[in-house]
């Protein structure tokens, strides 16, 4: 910090486990990925200063800040949106991208991207893992 590498401070911060310090030096950078980290981190944690002060950082630098996650999808076990969650449903009753599409009034290729989210937010290798692990969730197993 007193060289003022706050790149080299959040890193230190980080391997000891100060989250919240990392995430303020990161928010002394002026590169959108460390700001969007910090933002994120700042959420994560409930810091309202500290999401305050990444977002403003970031449109002093005309950069986009990205909307947090909603009510909902924060209170998902999985992290999934209400849509996510409606598509998992399906999902589990074994219906495929078309079917889904057709069901829900949507294009296959937004069902494409919405199965692709919900298989990284489950850490499920294919739809059907993402299935069951859908399956348990949805019946609070």
């Amino acid at each position: 910090m007193a060289r003022r590498d706050w790149a080299g401070a959040a890193e230190a911060f980080a391997a000891v486990g100060w989250t919240y310090d990392s995430a303020l030096m990161l928010s002394l950078l002026g590169e959108e990925e460390a700001l969007v980290r910090s933002l994120e981190i700042g959420r994560s944690l409930g810091a309202s200063p500290l999401v305050r002060r990444a977002g403003a950082r970031m449109r002093e630098l005309g950069l986009p800040v990205p909307r947090g996650l909603g009510r909902t999808t924060r209170a998902d076990p999985a992290g999934l949106t209400g849509r996510q969650r409606e598509i998992a449903e399906l999902l589990v009753e074994g219906l495929d991208n078309a079917e889904i599409a057709a069901r829900l009034f949507l294009s296959r290729r937004t069902v494409e991207h919405h199965v692709g989210a919900i298989l990284a937010k489950l850490g499920a290798h294919d739809r059907r893992e993402a299935a069951r692990r859908a399956g348990k969730l949805l019946r609070g197993a």
